[in-house]
């Protein structure tokens, strides 16, 4: 899907400058090493800016078409594969997992065996969890559950039969809870197409669209990742451990090198890399096109959870495709209502503003500041007022 591009004067000047300064302030603080926005309103490029370093330690600046390891923005690629299916009536929002994973059968802590639905997995219902969220000790780390940034140990099959080994936190469909569900749904891909998830995304997605995102990414020309320090931030190692700032517990387990083993299996929550016009092209086939059905981009687009249960804050709930602005006063935001964004814990955002027709992507190679940090707030804040 190629974007009409425009130069940035079709933004208003101050919006122009908000973003320039978002992004510069954020580089001379030393709170991010380099990034890449991109901004498109009504299907024509409005903003787009590389700044930085993608390695600083090289002094190779960060490019338009830098890629990127993408975490959880592979998220909304493997939905998109979904309700590609969906679409083609290949399954239902409402079939039981067990339907595609006869043995994906997690119990409660009673012993019963819930039904875990399709739709479950897409809002993160299903009463599964992340180990990134858990105690150092927790079910997913006795189990040895991979949230699918780590060492890739085994096989995606080995991981699912790790994942429905821990009891399930609560009943599907009862509460929010983010998880590994994205990677549950990769598998039940696998079991519909009878490919492998790398093959069926690409087959479905990502050459439908003209895309360069992929599972394993061999070239050296990846942005390195970093995380935040003083004073400034560090190169991730070959396997670091980075606690998160609102949970006990280690963290996220990153592996910045297993993007490139082939061996690593493709993990349809956190497992791709690409650029960010590859994310800008997939937003906006879902924010308008034909290329999904207008009635399924809506309920896609509808909250599934009641607002209090997310932890965004008031005023967000969260879809199918990633949170859902549902009350713009009780959240303080300036987006406009229904406007669904998420993001990656390598230090990346993005947001689709459909009211505006306005979609923008941020991606950063500095975790976490470029996902939770000043950085991110002051990048929403300019681009929802331009």
């Amino acid at each position: 899907m190629n974007l009409m591009t425009s130069d940035t004067a079709a933004l208003p000047l101050a919006s122009v400058q908000a973003l320039d300064a978002a992004i510069d302030r954020a580089i001379a603080e030393n709170r991010i090493v380099g990034s890449v926005v991109l901004m498109a309103e009504n299907g024509q490029r409005v903003y787009q800016r590389a700044a930085g370093l993608a390695d600083r330690e090289t002094g190779r600046p960060m490019q338009l078409d830098t890629p990127f390891r993408f975490s959880s923005v592979t998220k909304p690629f493997t939905i998109m594969a979904v309700m590609k299916l969906i679409d083609a009536r290949c399954l239902s929002p409402d079939d039981p997992v067990t339907q595609y994973l006869p043995n994906f059968r997690p119990q409660r802590e009673d012993g019963s065996i819930p039904e875990i639905s399709i739709a479950n997995l897409m809002a993160h219902t299903a009463g599964l969890d992340y180990r990134l969220q858990q105690p150092h000790d927790g079910s997913y780390a006795r189990a040895g559950v991979s949230d699918g940034l780590d060492e890739a140990q085994g096989s995606l099959a080995d991981n699912l039969q790790r994942i429905a080994s821990v009891p399930l936190a609560s009943p599907p469909g009862a509460f929010w809870r983010y998880s590994v569900a994205t990677d549950v749904l990769g598998a039940v891909i696998e079991a519909v197409t009878g490919k492998a998830l790398d093959h069926a995304v690409r087959t479905l997605v990502i050459e439908p669209l003209q895309l360069t995102a992929k599972f394993h990414w061999r070239d050296d020309d990846l942005a390195v990742p970093y995380h935040d320090a003083a004073p400034v931030p560090l190169r991730m190692g070959s396997v670091v451990e980075i606690p998160l700032p609102f949970v006990e517990g280690p963290g996220v387990r990153f592996d910045p090198e297993r993007i490139r083993r082939s061996s690593a299996w493709p993990s349809g929550g956190a497992g791709m890399a690409g650029r960010a016009s590859d994310v800008l092209a997939l937003l906006e086939a879902f924010r308008t096109g034909d290329f999904l059905p207008a009635r399924l981009r809506a309920a896609a687009r509808r909250s599934r959870i009641v607002v209090d249960e997310a932890l965004m804050g008031p005023g967000w709930g969260f879809s199918w495709l990633g949170s859902v602005l549902v009350d713009p006063s009780a959240a303080s935001s300036g987006w406009g209502e229904g406007s669904v964004s998420w993001g990656g814990v390598y230090g990346h955002w993005w947001c689709i503003d459909f009211l505006r027709g306005r979609t923008i992507v941020s991606l950063t190679n500095t975790a976490y500041e470029g996902l939770f940090g000043q950085y991110v707030q002051d990048i929403s804040k300019a681009a929802a007022t331009a």
